[in-house]
């Protein structure tokens, strides 16, 4: 079949584009033809060996995990699916034997893999996964728009249902507005809770781009302090739920306007990973912080619900081919883009 794949660490020029073997299905799994695959920060990281994802090259190498396509082959255990089915792939893999996956905390499983980082994933005419990551999508959605979801939408998801229990009352301050992530809270915190939405960008086009998809107030940090601007706009009270996947440079801005009884949610660490915490503040204004990483298995399913209701929609900014990928990898470099960039494999 024909993929991108690397067979070590580097820049752009380590993806190659040629002929490597289909995967083989166990009995528990789903053979794919990808229509369609994400391309998530996580790739960028995985291909440059760095954030703890250096991978063990036993052979060629595939990135990708948000994997939109058909179902073309189906294990001797699998049964709800059928050849044809069009479907999308959550891209975190559980264990399903520890003690957290038994006690439906799937979400902590500590022994995951990721498909794309882990194991092979999506740059490829053909993938595999287990039987228990593959959603059904509906017809009304498109290839495109279905690999635009996964790593973006779950954990908006996981952190505002779940963790934070954002309310439609409160006001959600959320990081880089353009990322693929950032675009997918501005929506999920707007149109799924009904919450107030402050989002922040670096320029003009990214700051209409976000209101467009939602947000109720946008601020440029180039040209205003993040701080200074979300006590005007809350009145002096801060944000009560902050949406943070950027880490270090965002967390010295953000930090200091978090409400009292605000909550601090963390999924991403992309500009550092420490940070100085006034814990004297932290309990006196009785404030929590958390992290999460992606969320529980069936969340996905959720959030094809609401795009199925017309609740969120799918923002992508670029498609490329399969041969292009090295050219969707400079893109996303370039930090110029808003919303998602796709691969197409025709």
């Amino acid at each position: 079949m024909k993929a991108v794949f690397m067979l070590e660490h580097g820049n752009v020029d380590v993806l190659q584009y040629g002929n490597v073997p289909e995967p083989e299905i166990d009995e528990d799994e789903i053979k794919i033809r990808v229509k369609a695959c994400g391309i998530n920060r996580l790739d960028i990281f995985t291909r440059a060996g760095k954030r703890g994802v250096k991978v063990n090259f036993d052979g060629p190498h595939i990135l990708g995990g948000d994997v939109a396509g058909d179902v073309v082959e189906i294990g001797k255990s699998v049964e709800n699916f059928k050849i044809g089915q069009r479907v999308v792939v959550n891209p975190r893999l559980v264990c399903s034997k520890c003690k957290d996956c038994l006690t439906g905390n799937d979400e902590s499983c500590m022994r995951y893999r990721m498909l794309g980082t882990s194991i092979n994933g999506g740059y490829a005419e053909y993938t595999k996964t287990h039987k228990d990551n593959v959603f059904e999508i509906p017809d009304s959605l498109s290839y495109e728009g279905a690999a635009a979801l996964p790593t973006v939408y779950v954990p908006c998801w996981n952190m505002f249902k779940r963790r934070a229990q954002l309310k439609s009352s409160e006001t959600v301050l959320i990081a880089s507005a353009s990322s693929g992530v950032g675009s997918a809270a501005i929506q999920f915190a707007k149109f799924a809770v009904g919450a107030t939405v402050i989002a922040t960008t670096s320029n003009e086009f990214k700051a209409q781009r976000a209101k467009d998809v939602g947000a109720d107030f946008v601020i440029n940090y180039n040209e205003e302090t993040i701080a200074n601007k979300v006590m005007e706009v809350t009145e002096g009270r801060g944000a009560d739920v902050i949406f943070d996947h950027v880490g270090t440079d965002f967390w010295n801005q953000a930090i200091p306007v978090l409400a009292p009884r605000g909550r601090y949610g963390i999924c991403g660490v992309t500009s550092g990973y420490k940070a100085d915490l006034q814990m004297g503040t932290l309990f006196m204004r009785n404030q929590s912080i958390f992290g999460i990483h992606m969320g529980k298995r069936n969340d996905l399913s959720e959030i094809i619900r609401l795009v199925g209701d017309r609740v969120i929609k799918p923002v992508i900014h670029n498609t490329f081919d399969l041969e292009s990928v090295q050219l969707a990898h400079d893109e996303m470099d370039k930090n110029e883009f808003f919303g998602k960039l796709i691969i197409n494999v025709p």
